[in-house]
This record gives C-alpha cells, sequence and structure tokens, in this order.
C-alpha cells in the first residue's frame, strides 16, 4: 500500500494569508465609500421597497439567507463546519484546562465572525441614531440625511426601529464570509454571494438603507482583519486527508 498526504507546497494563497488582512481593509474602504455615495439613492431605494414590489420567489430566497448574517444562523454553520471537517476538532491540549474540543481555526472563524457585528452594535447603541425604514415616514424626507435622528418616526415598535446604522446583520454577514474564505478559499465566491444576499434581505425588508449595510459589512470586514490578520489556517481538510492506493 502506498500511501500519499498533501505536501507543505498546498498553503493558502497570498491574497488569502500574507496579504489579507491588506485585502480585507481596502475592500472595507472601498464599500465604505459606496455607502457613503449610496446616501443619494437611499430614500428612493428604501420607499421602492416599502411598496413590496419584490417577486415572492425572491424575498423567499433573500429570506433564506438571513441565516447567514444571524447570530444564532451562523453559530449553527459554524457547529455544521465542525462536525464535517476533522480539521476544525479540537487536538491541542491546553494546561488546567485540558483538550479543546475545537481548534484553534475554529476559536478564530467564530471570534472573525462576530466581531463586527459587535463592533456595529456599539456604533448604533453609543453613537448613531437612525430611524429604520419601516419605522420611518419617507414621505416627510427631504434627504437621507433626515432619516437620522428620530424626526422621522412614524411607528417605534421597540428600540431597535431607531437602530438602523450601520446594519449589525452586514457586518456579521461580511466577517463570516471572510473567515469561511480564510478557511476555505475555493469556496470564497459562494461566501461573498450569500453575505450579499444576506444585507440585500435587509434593504429588501425595510429593516435598513443601502448605505446601512454598505457601512455594516465594511465594519464586517475591518474586523475581520483584526482577527484574522496575516494568520495562515492551522490545517485544511483536504491536507488532511490520506489516500491509499494499492500497489
Amino acid at each position: 500500500m502506498i500511501s500519499t498526504v498533501s505536501s507543505p507546497e498546498r498553503l493558502p494563497s497570498a491574497r488569502v494569508t500574507g496579504s489579507l488582512r491588506r485585502w480585507l481593509l481596502v475592500t472595507a474602504v472601498a464599500l465604505a465609500c459606496l455607502g457613503g455615495l449610496a446616501l443619494a439613492v437611499d430614500l428612493d431605494v428604501a420607499r421602492w421597497c416599502k411598496t413590496g414590489h419584490i417577486p415572492k420567489e425572491i424575498m423567499r430566497f433573500l429570506n433564506f439567507s438571513e441565516v447567514f448574517a444571524h447570530g444564532i444562523g451562523v453559530a449553527t454553520l459554524l457547529l455544521t463546519a465542525a462536525v464535517l471537517d476533522p480539521t476544525l476538532g479540537g487536538r491541542r491540549a491546553i494546561p488546567r484546562f485540558g483538550t479543546l474540543p475545537v481548534s484553534r481555526d475554529f476559536v478564530r472563524m467564530a471570534i472573525t465572525a462576530f466581531t463586527g457585528g459587535i463592533m456595529a452594535n456599539l456604533i448604533k447603541e453609543t453613537l448613531v441614531d437612525r430611524i429604520r425604514p419601516r419605522a420611518a415616514d419617507l414621505g416627510m424626507a427631504a434627504s437621507a440625511l433626515a432619516t437620522f435622528g428620530d424626526s422621522l418616526a412614524a411607528n417605534i415598535a421597540s428600540h431597535s426601529d431607531a437602530n438602523s446604522f450601520p446594519s449589525g446583520h452586514a457586518a456579521t454577514a461580511a466577517g463570516f464570509a471572510a473567515a469561511l474564505s480564510w478557511k476555505y478559499p475555493r469556496g470564497t465566491w459562494l461566501f461573498v454571494a450569500l453575505a450579499t444576499a444576506a444585507a440585500a434581505q435587509r434593504v429588501a425588508s425595510s429593516a435598513h438603507y443601502p448605505s446601512d449595510v454598505l457601512l455594516g459589512a465594511a465594519v464586517g470586514l475591518v474586523g475581520a482583519a483584526l482577527v484574522l490578520g496575516t494568520a495562515r489556517p492551522e490545517a485544511r481538510s483536504e491536507d488532511a486527508t490520506v489516500s491509499s492506493v494499492p500497489d
């Protein structure tokens, strides 16, 4: 029997390892700039979404994609990955704590996924008030700037209705996509698409304005850059696979 194991050359590309922080920060700056420009269309998009013109099937898909941005959904997906990927299982003995049930990669991915959302929530809770589209009288708004504060409040059902900016869901989705792309670079396009759909759902459901989700995603990528930095995953599931063939 001849056993073959992946060679050390099968390391992640520089784009998702050595230059990861720079790539995430550049993308975050680009999203932040787009968020500033999006203020010009915030009201038009919000009014259109509130009229319910989005086809039901598209809305159904967008609502499904919210699992990629919701805390419970992200936790469930992370646990699913840990069950399916042996490299996310615990393998290190920690003094006085025994063996961790999950690997350092799993811990880093979890922290990355939630850091952006926590940062966004801190901003909206302590620095910025903005009425969500669903709770605002958009007909009274002269510009998107009027949505900041509570002058347009029309249907405040909870404190959350005044916490539109930035989007915590978009921040979480962006951070989660970054974490998954760091570990599984082949799926980057899929993770980005899911994060985009999750952010779009927040606009389509009148929970946020376009600028909210763009700035939220930027915050999520900044959080990912802080956590992931230039670190490499400890192992890849394909690297851990040993294939055997008969002589």
